[in-house]
């Protein structure tokens, strides 16, 4: 029996839906934490690409149970266009395969308008770069105790109160705030009625449903969204998204212990990337930045976004490192790097005669800090063909061992390539399982 974490490193786009995807062999159970639909997970597998917002990428494995958990907001228009989507694909998501926190909280409709209405009245400069999908807004509710749970689904009496309570104060503010159009509670509430009968059979308590499994000694893999860089305390504030993204809200965003956590894996790009606004100390403005992109093939699954792309940090990584406990690495898109005669690596950052060892809370400061770099030989070959870590050339190899070095924390998955079979199992967290050969699945 293990419980392992998934997390992303940097500002999220790490690749963690593929290494879920390779872990998910080993689990029982695959637990979504946090976020929202502003998260996406791309996966290829036999060459057909599945993009999934809210439900856990485990959907897609025979006899495994997916959970989203408490910390995780849901847009119920999202969540049934992913269940249908799937269905169509001949993929069944009953509630057998799927269970949904009855402590959830939904994203309304005047959420995703609040989000849009009031990012688009920022000036240039200020904007945060939101995915307008109503992810702030929604967990505003929620810590200011005037949210809608999906559990509330159950009794629409009640919905309809906190509805209409709701309802009341946002369209004081899109009318009297933003000058926008007001939204009808009676064309919202018999959508919502709709939305009722077709999910409240995947809601349960998830909490007691994790904590049997824990005891039938199961297998349960936490799949984290966006990145550390993200975390609402932790990250770039405010260039952030609305929730915890770090290890540690997998306890509270799922209802289990901290102490039946067994490992945290940290999923790290080989390079950099940030989608929206922010600072990113090793953005890449040049040719390389653009090769990076275009070979990443680096746009964001939920936004189709560019996404900015810079050189390896060092200090981001160690941060990462620290914030989540992180005990062993999944490096990915190193095939990306292929090509280029040398690399990068930020080990701190200066400013005015100062050094920092991580990322500074000031965001004038965070964004005016320059890295230090240390170089390192690149290499020429194309490696998506590699099926073990001992035939990398050399100096993939070296980057991948100096990557341990600074984050001290071993690499226990290295990624090749896109598809499923392009994945370097080194070191299984869940241990009691054999390493299956690269391309073998038990996926219906």
């Amino acid at each position: 029996m293990s419980s392992v974490v998934i997390v992303g490193t940097q500002w999220g786009d790490e690749g963690k839906g593929k290494i879920v995807d390779m872990l998910t062999r080993y689990a029982d159970y695959v637990v979504r934490f946090q976020g929202g639909n502003n998260a996406g997970h791309t996966l290829v597998v036999d060459g057909k690409k599945f993009i999934f917002h809210i439900i856990p990428s485990g959907i897609l494995y025979e006899k495994k149970k997916c959970v989203i958990g408490n910390g995780v907001i849901i847009d119920p228009a999202v969540l049934l266009g992913e269940i249908e989507g799937l269905q169509l694909k001949g993929l069944p998501v009953t509630p057998e395969r799927l269970l949904i926190s009855e402590r959830a909280h939904l994203i309304m409709p005047y959420h995703s308008t609040l989000d849009q209405v009031s990012e688009a009245a920022l000036t240039a400069g200020k904007k945060i770069g939101t995915t307008g999908r109503g992810i702030g807004p929604c967990y505003v509710d929620k810590v200011g105790r005037c949210g809608i749970t999906i559990g509330d689904l159950g009794d629409m009496g009640l919905f309809r109160d906190k509805l209409e309570a709701g309802l009341e104060e946002k369209n004081f503010l899109l009318s009297r705030k933003y000058g926008v159009e007001t939204l009808d509670i009676e064309q919202i509430y018999d959508t919502f009625q709709e939305h009722a009968e077709k999910l409240l059979p995947f809601v349960a308590n998830v909490s007691l449903e994790l904590d049997r499994a824990r005891k039938n000694a199961a297998n349960i893999l936490y799949e984290g969204a966006q990145g550390t860089q993200l975390d609402i305390d932790h990250g770039t504030y405010p260039f952030v998204t609305s929730s915890n993204t770090i290890a540690g809200n997998a306890c509270n965003g799922s209802g289990v212990g901290p102490v039946h956590i067994d490992s945290v894996i940290g999923i790290l790009k080989a390079y950099t990337t940030r989608v929206g606004e922010g600072p990113f100390p090793t953005e890449l403005f040049d040719e390389t930045g653009e090769q990076l992109q275009k070979k990443g093939g680096e746009f964001g699954a939920t936004t189709g976004r560019k996404r900015r792309c810079g050189w390896l940090d060092g200090v981001v990584a160690n941060d990462a490192v620290r914030l989540n406990g992180i005990t062993g690495l999944a490096i990915t898109k190193l095939d990306v790097l292929s090509g280029q005669k040398s690399l990068k690596i930020a080990r701190k950052y200066q400013h005015e005669g100062n050094t920092y060892e991580a990322m500074p809370a000031s965001i004038r400061l965070a964004r005016e800090v320059e890295p230090v770099y240390e170089e390192r030989e690149g290499w020429q070959e194309e490696i998506t063909d590699v099926r073990s870590f001992d035939e990398l050339p050399v100096q993939a190899k070296d980057y991948v061992r100096r990557i341990e070095d600074i984050t001290g924390v071993e690499a226990a998955i290295v990624s090749v390539g896109p598809d499923r079979a392009e994945t370097l199992l080194v070191k299984n967290p869940f241990e009691k399982h054999d390493v299956l050969s690269p391309g073998e699945s038990d996926m219906q």
